[in-house]
Formats: structure tokens, C-alpha cells, sequence
């Protein structure tokens, strides 16, 4: 089985057996339904609790199907990546997704919840699925009801579930406050490069410092820049020896790649190598003496809105070059901005330097979570005799910029 040995007082069934689609649809107006999402992040939750909805702006609610309290919603494209979750409310959802709702009384689906998020079932979800490309696999219902999962006793699952919601809510306060304490180091960071570089110059339009570079990427063993890629501010990761697709571009280094793609998120990048990025970015590319200080100015909190503010397309927000070559820029002699761009370099190495072991801090904490998870989910930590006690409820605090970050996993189709 796909878990791995079970204890043996455990009994296995297809998930045919314990859950059934619910099919029902909604023909009410969309001001009298509540909208449902599904993010790979943080599962289910109502477009009403979140500040920026990411994904397709709903313009009727006609032939959305229904969802219950209690309904496991599944999305049939991206369900191996993790994107299936429990919902806690009432309301409809993208047509695109499939509904289920338990039928039978040994079935707690907090505990399947937890079972359904795993990786180990997301891969299973993989392989059990069809598609010609992995942007494009599906597991449909047929497939996703033919898996094979565990079945503890309804009192062992109910336990499981006490036992989880405690350990997870300890974990998740541990990782929000580390992650309060990186945006706040992030602010801090906004406000020092905004401070340094908006005191004024000469004016010119950003088009006659830098020109957009569009050139096509070469296919593959190149180094690789994609939007994901773009871990904070001015860091990267790479990844080498992949094929870029059509829309790839080749950049320099010294040259500045600008994220098009949800510029409030400031994915900008000044790369030391030569390489290929993902065709969401401008490869901006700067006569001598300049690039260093416009590195930061593009980075700045007031450029930043104002790109923003001119992006267009509700479903996926771009800015264009046209807009942002012809902003208005400050530009100081180039004396000074060699010693703004210094004085930033060692502030900005500073911030990253804390905000980079924080990160880690995280990504450990989030680690732990899931294999504690995987654990007592599929038998091998046994928790039947474990003491619960009283404890606060916490979920784990997503940013808006990862809800967004995360658009295309709730997308409808």
C-alpha cells in the first residue's frame, strides 16, 4: 500500500466506499452565496476571509456547485500537489473542482483531512491520474474514488484528531511569530532602500537609462530564473540543466530582471552570471555607472506602488514596459548614487542575513509538522493513549503575497 504497513488492527477500503461527489447546483445570484477556494497553501477557505483574492474574479455564481461543512473539495488538476482540502463553511465552488461528501458514520474527515494532505497520497494521487504533460495531469473522480486508503476505528481517528490539532497549533505558533518577525525585518528593509533613494536629482524617464532586453533563452544547461525563483529581495536560487520554454530570455550579468507578474510582490533580481529567466520578467539593461543605484530604486516602496497601480488583467495582473519606461525617476549624480547603492548593499546583506536563518527556522518547524503528521496519520506514532490538554487554536498565518503566490492552484479551469 501506498502508506507503507498499517497496524494491523486497521482496516484499508477505497475511498468509493467512504465518500460519494456530491453533484448540486447553485443558480442563486453571487450576492447571496459565499465563493469557496482552494489553495494549495492552506486548503479550503471563503474568498471573504481573504484581504487580496488570488485566482479568476467570479462574475456569477450559475451552475457553481454546492459545498457543505464537513464536503472534501478536490481539485482534479493540481489534487497532486496537495490541492484538496476539508471545508468549514457553507457556500459554492468553481465547477472545475469535485465535491465529496462522507457516507459513512466510521468516517471523522478532519482525520481525512489531515490523510488527503499528505505528500505520500498526493503522489498516489499522481499515479493514479492521466494527462500529457504535468501542467495538464488530471486525476478525475473515477481514479481518485479507486484509491486505497486506511481506516482506523472512528474512536482512534477521533483521537488522532485531538492529538494533531494540539502538536500543530503548538507548531504553528512557533512559525507565526518567526514569521512576524520577518515581515517586520522586510518592512524595515522597504523603508531603509525607500529612504535612501527617493531624496531627489535630476528627472528621467527610467527608458533612457535602460532599455528591455528581449532576447530568446537557449533550450537547456543554462542557468534558470523563474518567478518562484525569487526568494527575497536581491537573492535567488537557480536551477541548472533545464529546458527553458518559448517564452524564456536570455540575461547578463549586471542586468536587472523585473517581475511583470503581481508587482507588488517586488520579484526583482541583479543576477552575477549570464543565464536564462522566465519570459514574466524585463531583462532591463543599463548604460555604465547606473544599474547598481537603479537596482534599489526599482526595489523602493514608492516605484513599486506605482507599477502596480497600472497593471491590468484581473486574473493574472501584469505591468508592461510601456508604463514603466516612461516613469518619472529621481536620479542623483553618480557619485552618490555609488554611495547610496554601497551603503544599501551592506544594510540589505544585514536584514537578509537574519531574515535567511528565520527562513530556515521555518521551513524546519514546517518540515517537522508534516512528518509528525505522516506519522501519526498512517499508524506509526500511536496516540491512543495520549493526554490532550487544554490549548489555544491556532492555524498557521499565510501571507497575502504567498495566498497570491499560489493563484494557479485555485483557479478554475
Amino acid at each position: 500500500m501506498w502508506c507503507g504497513a498499517l497496524p494491523e488492527h486497521w482496516e484499508t477500503h477505497r475511498i468509493k466506499n467512504l465518500f460519494a461527489l456530491r453533484d448540486e447546483r447553485n443558480f442563486k445570484p453571487l450576492s447571496e452565496v459565499r465563493l469557496i477556494s482552494l489553495y494549495t497553501a492552506v486548503g479550503v477557505k471563503p474568498h471573504d476571509e481573504i484581504e487580496r483574492v488570488a485566482g479568476n474574479v467570479a462574475v456569477t455564481a450559475d451552475n457553481y456547485k454546492k459545498v457543505y461543512s464537513g464536503d472534501i473539495v478536490v481539485n482534479i488538476i493540481l489534487c497532486w500537489q496537495g490541492a484538496i482540502g476539508l471545508s468549514k463553511w457553507e457556500g459554492v465552488t468553481s465547477p472545475a473542482y469535485d465535491v465529496y461528501k462522507a457516507t459513512s458514520s466510521e468516517v471523522n474527515v478532519d482525520y481525512f483531512n489531515y490523510l488527503f494532505r499528505l505528500p505520500q497520497f498526493s503522489g498516489e494521487c499522481y499515479k493514479s491520474g492521466r494527462g500529457i504533460m504535468a501542467m495538464r495531469w488530471r486525476t478525475y473522480s473515477d481514479e481518485f474514488k479507486a484509491i486505497t486508503v486506511p481506516l482506523p476505528p472512528k474512536e482512534e481517528q477521533d483521537q488522532i484528531v485531538r492529538y494533531l490539532d494540539w502538536k500543530v497549533s503548538q507548531i504553528n505558533k512557533l512559525i507565526n511569530a518567526k514569521r512576524r518577525q520577518v515581515g517586520l525585518l522586510r518592512e524595515q528593509k522597504r523603508a531603509v532602500v525607500n529612504e535612501a533613494v527617493t531624496k531627489g536629482g535630476e528627472r528621467r524617464r527610467l527608458k533612457t537609462l535602460v532599455r528591455d532586453v528581449a532576447e530568446k533563452g537557449s533550450p537547456k544547461d543554462n542557468f534558470y530564473i523563474g518567478m518562484e525563483n525569487i526568494v527575497s529581495w536581491t537573492s535567488a536560487y537557480v536551477d541548472t540543466g533545464i529546458s527553458a520554454n518559448g517564452d524564456s530570455k536570455t540575461f547578463q550579468s549586471g542586468d536587472v530582471l523585473f517581475g511583470k507578474l503581481r508587482p507588488y510582490l517586488a520579484k526583482i533580481y541583479a543576477p552575477d552570471c549570464d543565464g536564462v529567466c522566465s519570459g514574466e520578467f524585463l531583462v532591463l539593461r543599463g548604460f555604465e555607472g547606473y544599474m547598481s543605484f537603479l537596482k534599489y530604486y526599482l526595489l523602493s516602496h514608492d516605484f513599486i506602488m506605482l507599477v502596480n497601480a497600472s497593471t491590468y488583467g484581473a486574473k493574472m495582473p501584469r505591468a508592461n514596459w510601456d508604463f514603466i519606461g516612461n516613469c518619472i525617476i529621481n536620479l542623483p549624480p553618480i557619485n552618490e548614487q555609488r554611495a547610496i547603492a554601497s551603503y544599501l548593499d551592506q544594510q540589505c546583506s544585514n536584514i537578509d542575513k537574519i531574515t535567511d536563518k528565520l527562513d530556515e527556522e521555518i521551513a524546519l518547524f514546517a518540515e517537522y509538522r508534516t512528518r509528525l503528521i505522516s506519522d501519526v496519520v498512517i499508524g506509526r506514532k500511536d496516540v491512543r493513549g495520549a493526554v490532550v490538554p487544554d490549548y489555544e487554536a491556532v492555524e498557521v498565518a499565510i501571507a497575502t503575497d504567498e495566498m497570491n503566490e499560489n493563484e494557479g492552484l485555485s483557479d478554475e479551469e
